[in-house]
């Protein structure tokens, strides 16, 4: 496949993979669409807590009944309802990345998912809403991300050089920052003054700017899988990632670290009942990690190649627990938005590493099902962590939750640590070569 080209000046070295035209347009794009899809991820949590406020759920074990907050099994069902089409479509969504037109596969996904959207704008504003709505307009939008996201992560190597793919990485960690940022600030202004299905309706329209960036974008790349799209190919993805252990390392503290340091889930419980701020402390809160992950995002784009990445890496991802531990038994708003902007830095410095690693470690005719793979462990871990922090909290109260949950996460990345030598030792994403399955 020929380099990228682009008919600007030569890109800066800072900033690099901005002076690529097609790169610049799916940026743009995303950035909008992400913007709108976390306003809904807010609205829809805050949705939930409120048709659901001061019930309780009672379940018998064992010939006991223990009363659960009803808030809390909701938040955490919703986590299932946004993890099950992930574990069903993900591994799909990969095969097709690897073996379709990228670019058309994205078109059509984000019209879905705009579809999606419109209908549960529509049935708030018409006052016909339900929690089972809400549950299966949720899942029918994870579904379309599951099926979007390998081709959107993979199409990025086509649209740069090699040498500026780090970068483009580094660039990309920061849609989703910025969009944690502006989404939920806007939206919890938005809930507390209109109805919910105001967000639901911005976000329908976000999806319309995606869905232009996209079908700007000239890239017309056609890859096909040496199986095409069957269970060999499925396969031969799989072996591949399982094989590369410093790929499936970095894939398991993903995992770990979103399963068990969900705080995010917890937000509304911590804003109302722990620190009595409401639904607009609430949207102010949920700024903290955003902020605290483009920060470093900024300084990651803005300097040159880290050094002794793999021991960055695992400190990030200790850090981010223990500061998820801290943040979990905090009664102060202050202590809390700083520890929880921590979770947000450290993260994004150990998301940026762990991308830079698995692309070009991953040939390009692969790349689709390895991120269809690394899917089910840092989507899929994530809403499965919603689950376990809703049942959790449900039973022992949330900052038992969340607490417990940073710990077992800095235990788990030390384990890491001594399992997968690979990742200590890696110095320098210059140092590696794709891996042929």
């Amino acid at each position: 496949m020929s380099e990228p080209r682009d008919s600007s000046t030569t890109p800066p070295k800072r900033l690099a993979a901005f002076g690529y035209r097609d790169f610049r347009f799916l940026w743009i794009g995303e950035t909008v669409s992400t913007t709108g899809s976390q306003m809904q991820n807010f609205a829809v949590n805050w949705h939930v807590f409120e048709l659901l406020r001061g019930q309780n759920v009672v379940i018998n074990l064992l010939g006991s009944e223990i009363t659960l907050g009803s808030e809390a099994f909701g938040l955490g069902l919703l986590g299932l309802a946004r993890f099950v089409p992930i574990i069903i479509f993900a591994l799909l969504g990969g095969l097709l990345a690897d073996a379709l037109d990228r670019r058309l596969l994205m078109l059509w996904t984000r019209i879905v998912s705009a579809i999606v959207a419109l209908a549960l704008a529509l049935l708030t504003l018409s006052g016909n809403i339900n929690i089972g709505a809400i549950y299966l307009l949720t899942a029918l939008s994870a579904a379309g991300v599951a099926l979007d996201y390998p081709a959107q992560q993979s199409i990025v190597a086509n649209l740069v050089a090699p040498r500026h793919l780090s970068n483009a990485i580094s660039l990309s960690q920061l849609i989703m920052q910025l969009a944690r940022i502006i989404g939920p600030a806007v939206a919890g202004l938005l809930v507390a003054q209109f109805n919910v299905g105001l967000v639901y309706s911005i976000n329908t329209v976000s999806f319309f700017a995606a869905i232009l960036a996209v079908g700007l974008i000239r890239h017309r790349g056609q890859l096909k899988t040496a199986g095409g799209i069957g269970i060999r190919a499925l396969i031969d993805g799989i072996r591949y990632t399982v094989s590369s252990r410093i790929v499936m390392g970095t894939m398991l503290l993903d995992f770990f670290a979103t399963l068990f340091a969900s705080a995010r889930t917890m937000l509304p419980i911590v804003a109302d009942q722990i620190l009595g701020v409401g639904a607009v402390g609430y949207g102010i809160l949920a700024t903290a990690q955003p902020i605290g992950a483009l920060l470093a995002g900024l300084f990651l784009s803005l300097r040159d190649e880290l050094k002794k990445q793999g021991v960055i890496l695992l400190f990030s991802v200790a850090i981010y627990g223990l500061a998820t531990a801290v943040f979990g038994i905090s009664l102060s708003f202050a202590l809390s938005y700083v520890m929880f902007a921590l979770t947000g830095g450290a993260d994004t410095v150990s998301a940026i590493i762990r991308g830079a690693i698995r692309q070009l470690m991953t040939p390009d005719e692969l790349r689709g099902r390895m991120v269809s793979v690394n899917m089910l462990f840092f989507m899929g871990g994530p809403q499965l962590g919603e689950m376990e922090a809703g049942l959790v909290a449900a039973a022992f109260g949330a900052p038992f939750a969340i607490f417990s949950g940073g710990l077992a996460t800095v235990l788990l990345t030390a384990w890491v640590a001594w399992r997968y030598p690979s990742i200590r030792r890696y110095n320098n994403a210059d140092e590696l070569k794709p891996e042929r399955a």
